[in-house]
């Protein structure tokens, strides 16, 4: 197999080694041709109706990669009144901006008031504490169509298993809650899971959430979520999820629902991974190849502070092999790639083929850019990795500097 990397020469002719000697390891690497490709992609699902893609900033939010989506035309998807502030700070209007909340407490809640923020509710009490708030708003609940799907358990987000949103069976609970303050449920999401790499889940998921929005005359918008999927296994050729299909079949289903609503509110998704994912690498260096027993084990700096989703979720990532700037292939023998965590788990890949990797080589950690530094933590004091951007230009760029042990030891008191 040839290197991905090279293929798409995802480093626009710049020395992958260059970069790390500058920069430093462990890094990652963004590609902005790569990112404004698929902010591009679905921005453009549906054109029949109005309609917006919000990107789901918890994939990533570095500053950099927000003001991107502000420029592709992008709104995004807050979840914390942290993710509001950067929005903000990137240049982001309160009405671009749509808070779909989580168990939050009333200070983070008059926050969004405050700035009003349109925000989601996702469960009856906190519908009952915003009201409490904000008596006589506009406000959206978040709804379970009771229809799940995703890579692993941890990223269902519908069904019967699930903390988010509010059952359809308690809908009714939720409207006279609604009504008690005088608040208007102007807006009604969902989100069925992460990571499904064909459209049949999500566009069965709509089925069941636009029945549910008949129940809701005159909604202003209907945000129906996003888990479109990207393929991780690319080296294996894994096809990549349809968008073409999806704004087909998508399309069609709002055909039907507009032609007996009676009015074409405003049309959402929520994309994250998509938007980000392969648009972002991770550079790591080989400090250490051993065996124990017949396994050969190869210690990076890649550790799972850097990288949480294999520890997190059994996730794959592939993983290239450099050597003074050339990608190695050839010969094959099974490798288990670590950090330098002191944890057993912490673990890239287990008994994976790979060519023969040496001290010094460079691994490069494909499709890291979303959950990957927004996922970062200083466990066993190890610092946060810089990020750089590889610019439609060529140019390469730091836009976040590399943790400093004066960053962690400043928190303390």
């Amino acid at each position: 197999m040839d290197s991905y990397i090279e293929k798409i020469d995802f480093f626009k002719g710049n020395d992958i080694e260059k970069i790390a000697e500058e920069y430093g390891t462990p890094l990652y690497v963004y590609s902005e041709d790569i990112i404004r490709s698929r902010m591009r992609d679905v921005a453009g699902i549906i054109t029949k109706y109005p309609y917006k893609a919000n990107y789901s900033m918890k994939a990533n939010s570095n500053l950099e990669i927000l003001k991107i989506a502000l420029e592709e035309g992008v709104n995004c998807d807050a979840m914390s009144e942290g993710e509001i502030r950067l929005l903000l700070r990137a240049g982001f209007k309160n009405d671009q901006i749509f808070f779909v909340c989580n168990n939050i407490d009333a200070k983070e809640m008059q926050f969004a008031i405050d700035n009003n923020i349109m925000t989601s509710l996702d469960s009856v009490d906190q519908l009952d504490l915003y009201g409490s708030l904000n008596p006589g708003g506009k406000c959206a609940i978040r709804i379970n169509p009771g229809v799940g799907a995703g890579h692993h358990e941890k990223v269902v987000t519908a069904g019967k298993k699930t903390k988010f949103a509010i059952a359809e069976e308690d809908l009714e609970e939720a409207i006279k809650t609604a009504a008690k303050h005088n608040l208007k449920i102007v807006g009604i999401n969902q989100h069925v899971g992460s990571l499904y790499m064909t459209p049949e889940p999500f566009l069965q998921a709509i089925d069941q959430f636009l029945r549910i929005a008949k129940n809701f005359p005159g909604l202003e918008f209907i945000d129906f979520g996003g888990g479109f999927g990207i393929p991780y296994h690319k080296l294996e050729d894994e096809e990549p999820f349809d968008i073409y299909k999806l704004s087909i079949e998508w399309t069609k289903k709002l055909d039907d629902f507009v032609e007996s609503y009676g009015s074409t509110p405003l049309f959402k998704s929520e994309p994250g991974r998509y938007c980000v994912a392969e648009g972002g690498v991770i550079l790591g260096r080989v400090n250490a190849v051993k065996y124990n027993g017949d396994r050969k084990y190869v210690g990076t700096d890649v550790g799972m502070n850097v990288l949480a989703r294999p520890v997190l979720y059994d996730s794959w990532h592939d993983i290239e092999i450099f050597c003074n700037g050339k990608s190695i292939r050839g010969m094959k023998e099974e490798a288990t790639i670590t950090g330098n965590i002191c944890e057993s788990g912490d673990v890239l890949c287990k008994d994976r083929p790979m060519p023969i990797i040496r001290d010094n080589d460079l691994i490069c950690v494909l499709d890291a850019g979303a959950y990957g530094y927004a996922m970062c933590y200083s466990y066993n004091t190890r610092l946060k990795p810089a990020e750089v951007m590889i610019n439609s230009d060529g140019s390469v760029r730091l836009i976040r500097k590399r943790e400093t042990f004066e960053d962690i030891f400043n928190s303390f008191v």
